[in-house]
């Protein structure tokens, strides 16, 4: 969904008058990918969240640039993360018998 420049409010369109980038390029923009959001949320760098969490470095870069997307499984798994990522380190860190 798009919002009109009409809808925006002043202050809105002082700001994004002040961007780098013109209204129209900001639309075209892709989102964040869900895993970049959550391991900032996280405040954990790449290379922790993927010790952390068992995630190759190279497939959790790609996901965050966009090259790739986590399947099904991955997407699952990260919701778990995000739902209780103390859990999952704990878990993921047991050596199996």
């Amino acid at each position: 969904m798009t919002i009109s420049n009409a809808m925006r409010s002043d202050a809105e369109k002082e700001h994004l008058s002040e961007s780098p980038l013109s209204i129209e390029q900001m639309a075209q923009m892709r989102p964040l990918p869900f895993v970049g959001t959550l391991r900032r949320r996280l405040r954990f760098t790449q290379e922790e969240f993927s010790v952390r969490f068992g995630i190759p470095l190279g497939t959790l870069r790609d996901w965050e640039q966009g090259r790739s997307e986590p399947d099904a499984t991955s997407q699952a798994y990260l919701k778990v993360i995000a739902a209780d990522p103390e859990r999952v380190a704990v878990v993921i860190a047991k050596k199996v018998a």
